[in-house]
């Protein structure tokens, strides 16, 4: 989907998986800045739109998300995965209930998988699931924002600011309402700050949920059965999961951030040393400086000294060993 706010001033189209929104509009950290003053929204347009209807709605998904929801309460967000049977992540569903429908954002272009496995899960129960991706643009409120909200959207609020399923013709509209706009790469890099997740950034094709510190946010531990429950209670009964996501400060001094996937060795091995974990996602955060998550092997000292590709890093534990 391409977003109608590309052709605000200074629009600069984002690559990648966020194609069709904004990745900045002429300036990255005022935009970062605003953010985190509580004022801006962020145009999310790209993102998948997944609803679900009918009586049976809740109870049909707690048996096949990680979360407990067959009681959530009206207007309270939460965010739920679905795994696969090892326990490997699959999707990342970010979830509000109105009252008669559950409206969920996801990863852009993840949508038609997702529904392709709730409808083969659907067998007698009353529920209905649409994509709505085509007719709603996800609108990200920054926490601190007093911009008003159209009755016309469903509204997430989370500890992060207010996202918003907003019907796709009154984007424009809010727009010139709510701004300033600000672009992707704004947003990403206050997820970063923050730590948080996200699915094909911080996940590969065997993370589960406790390297990335999805446990609790994400993931009931008391609930019932659920596909991939097993290795979700094996690893918290039994063990320690093999990798762990940590925040790295990394050397301010060089032009280039290292990449989604650099790999990281320890400093003290040099750039030829063995492989011990991969960059996530890499960022210039207006306080922070240049600033990544990555995954690195569990038993990697929290004190160690980092090599991202041939930028120094160092750590700061996200998911304890």
């Amino acid at each position: 989907m391409k977003s109608p706010l590309l052709s605000l001033p200074g629009a600069v189209p984002a690559e990648g998986v966020d194609e069709g929104v904004a990745a900045h509009y002429g300036d990255l950290f005022r935009e970062q800045r605003a953010l985190a003053d509580g004022t801006g929204f962020v145009d999310l347009s790209h993102r998948g739109v997944v609803t679900v209807t009918g009586d049976d709605r809740l109870s049909w998904l707690h048996l096949l998300l990680t979360q407990h929801v067959s009681d959530l309460p009206v207007g309270q967000a939460t965010e739920a995965l679905v795994l696969s049977a090892n326990g490997h992540i699959e999707h990342a569903l970010y979830l509000v209930d109105d009252g008669t429908t559950v409206w969920a954002h996801v990863e852009p272009g993840s949508q038609e998988a997702l529904i392709a496995y709730l409808e083969s899960m659907k067998f007698f129960y009353r529920v209905e699931v649409v994509d709505r991706t085509a007719d709603t643009a996800v609108v990200h409120l920054p926490a601190g924002s007093i911009a008003r909200a159209p009755a016309s959207a469903a509204v997430r609020e989370t500890p992060y600011g207010r996202d918003l399923f907003l019907p796709r013709e009154e984007l424009e509209a809010f727009a010139a309402e709510a701004g300033p706009a600000a672009g992707i790469l704004a947003h990403e890099a206050l997820r970063v700050e923050q730590h948080r997740p996200r699915l094909g950034f911080e996940t590969d094709h065997r993370t589960i949920p406790h390297e990335l510190g999805w446990i609790g946010t994400a993931v009931h531990l008391q609930k019932g059965c659920y596909r991939g429950q097993e290795t979700v209670a094996r690893v918290q009964n039994l063990g320690k999961p093999p990798r762990r996501l940590v925040f790295l400060h990394l050397d301010g001094s060089e032009v280039h951030l290292p990449p989604n996937g650099a790999e990281i060795r320890l400093a003290d091995d040099g750039p030829d040393g063995r492989k011990i974990g991969f960059v996530t996602t890499s960022v210039r955060h207006h306080e922070l400086g240049p600033v990544a998550l990555a995954l690195v092997k569990r038993n990697v000292p929290v004190d160690a000294r980092l090599l991202a590709e041939e930028t120094a890093a160092a750590q700061e534990t996200v998911v304890e060993p």
